[in-house]
């Protein structure tokens, strides 16, 4: 049975019959004033969703779907600190990391500030030369290591809001193949390099292992016990296990079970990044987000931006049967923006079960995906325009970045603005034909050169990438997944798919170790156990 209340289900079923086949074209001679009603502003950021397939009765339609399913006080419960995460019976009180909700959480606010300001001081006490590397020098670079919501969120705003001149440069090993830290180190000097572990339980395998080979880096290049605890920082719940790995109390800062891992980079989880850019912009980004927390909580639903963005996607995914999701920003600083929702989206809302544990009786988030622009115009877009997949997709257009070359910029943005209006447009058949004729292709041959056109995207500009834009973008992408969650009755904020990978690897290293103990797996894996030994033999 749908989630969606039956009388709304059988209305969108009907809307989607009707508006499968349609021209979105078409739409704006039907619905004059469709350029400027179907668009949400808040903070800097627009979400233009005027071509989509769906006219005005289905979004109204849409907007009854909001109300019916309690999104405005789900969003209420959240950051109130209501128990959202039924399955590990806690909240989910990310927001409060920017300062939402403080006044109904005096008492995790209060140790959310004192966080705040323990990095603070670490900070500026890097950025002076006060704290510094085995031999006195300040450090000049930070590496962190971590991986998924310890890697992906910092990395993406490092990278993005990087500087040239930045206090430091940043890093970001996450990957347990050797290669990652060895090409990251490779050209740094252990003296005036600062490491941040991040690992809730410091148990995390991909990021310990890391760790015990940064650390005999740093002694390999002259630090001692005594002074390798100048160059770590740690971001656990594990005090006193850190400090068995050298890590000083007060160089400690706690994650706490109520933020998980893909909604942490507002936590000292992301001390690279005001460690890398300044603790200025860090505070800026944390206002960012905030604004949308406000906007999200205060915007009436036809006017809310991540609202409307959960109410498109389960109306592509569910009644236009689209299966996968291309996020395509027009802008190199944020070309790691996809992978950080590809785990933001998919970790959350990839699930097949309720909360009470039924099975789903459709599908959950769709496939997400996709890669700065013009790059992927010249690898995928091909399969976007002429393939036959049902796709959805967010154009990332960034208004002004006040750097580089004006006709690179002008050029860039005509390319986002070319491609939205390709994928609503695309070449007819008759345009088809002339083309062809032109190559001296019959009418049947020339179809090659058709293009459908009538895929549904939206268009998202940013005033900048400044960090509050930043924070916005990233906290309007939070909410929009958690709505999605609540409109698919799941739980975003556990993950058990992720778990059973780690506990059948734990059995792998097993066998490969060759240990002679009883691993139940199939043929096809020990064939692959024994080649790897083979390639591999005992020293």
């Amino acid at each position: 049975m749908s989630v969606v209340p039956p009388p709304l289900h059988d209305r969108l079923l009907r809307a989607a019959a009707t508006l499968t086949d349609r021209d979105v074209e078409t739409l704006f001679d039907a619905e004059p004033h469709r350029a400027d009603q179907f668009r949400c502003c808040a903070d800097g950021l627009v979400l233009d969703f005027a071509k989509h397939r769906l006219d005005d009765a289905t979004r109204q339609t849409l907007l009854e779907l909001a109300e019916a399913r309690n999104l405005v006080e789900s969003f209420s419960a959240l950051i109130s600190g209501e128990e959202v995460n039924t399955s590990e019976r806690r909240a989910a009180l990310h927001t409060l990391l920017r300062g939402t909700g403080s006044e109904v959480q005096p008492e995790l606010s209060a140790l959310v500030g004192d966080t705040v300001s323990r990095m603070a001081d670490l900070v500026a006490a890097v950025h002076a030369g006060d704290a510094c590397g085995f031999d006195g020098q300040p450090f000049t670079d930070v590496v962190n290591l971590g991986i998924g919501g310890s890697d992906l969120g910092p990395r993406l705003v490092c990278e993005a809001l990087g500087y040239s001149g930045a206090p430091l440069r940043a890093h970001f090993v996450a990957n347990i193949d050797p290669h990652d830290l060895d090409s990251t180190l490779e050209g740094l000097n252990p003296a005036r390099t600062l490491f941040v572990i991040c690992s809730k339980s410091f148990t995390t395998e991909e990021t310990l292992s890391n760790t015990i080979r940064a650390r005999a880096w740093l002694i390999a290049g002259g630090a001692t016990s005594e002074t390798l605890g100048n160059h770590l920082i740690a971001v656990t719940t594990q005090v006193a296990r850190a400090g068995e790995w050298n890590v000083w109390p007060e160089r400690c800062f706690p994650i706490w079970d109520w933020v998980g891992g893909r909604y942490s980079l507002w936590s000292a989880i992301g001390i690279s990044i005001p460690l890398t850019l300044g603790w200025s912009a860090f505070s800026r980004l944390l206002e960012g987000a905030r604004y949308m927390d406000e906007h999200t909580a205060e915007a009436p639903p036809a006017d809310n931006l991540p609202m409307m963005m959960a109410l498109l996607e389960l109306w592509q995914t569910h009644y236009l049967k689209t299966d996968t999701h291309a996020v395509l920003p027009y802008a190199q600083r944020l070309a790691r923006l996809p992978d950080f929702l590809q785990q933001l989206t998919m970790e959350s809302n990839g699930k097949s079960v309720t909360p009470e544990g039924l099975p789903l009786p459709h599908h959950t988030a769709p496939v997400l995906w996709g890669s700065a622009g013009t790059i992927g115009q010249h690898s995928y877009y091909q399969l976007l325009h002429q393939g036959t997949r049902s796709f959805t997709a967010d154009i990332i257009l960034p208004l002004s970045s006040g750097e580089g070359d004006p006709d690179a910029r002008r050029a860039l943005a005509g390319h986002a603005l070319a491609q939205s209006r390709a994928l609503m447009v695309g070449r007819s058949t008759d345009d088809a034909r002339r083309l062809g004729a032109q190559r001296g292709f019959s009418a049947e041959a020339s179809r090659q050169f058709e293009l459908p056109g009538n895929h549904s995207h939206s268009l998202i500009t940013m005033s900048s990438v400044s960090p509050e834009c930043l924070g916005g973008l990233i906290a309007a992408f939070e909410h929009k997944t958690f709505f999605l969650g609540v409109l698919l009755g799941i739980n975003s904020f556990d993950q058990w798919g992720v778990e059973l990978g780690k506990e059948i690897a734990a059995e792998m290293q097993v066998l490969l170790r060759g240990d002679a103990v009883s691993v139940n797996t199939d043929p096809a894996t020990l064939n692959a156990v024994r080649a790897w030994r083979d390639a591999n033999p005992e020293p």
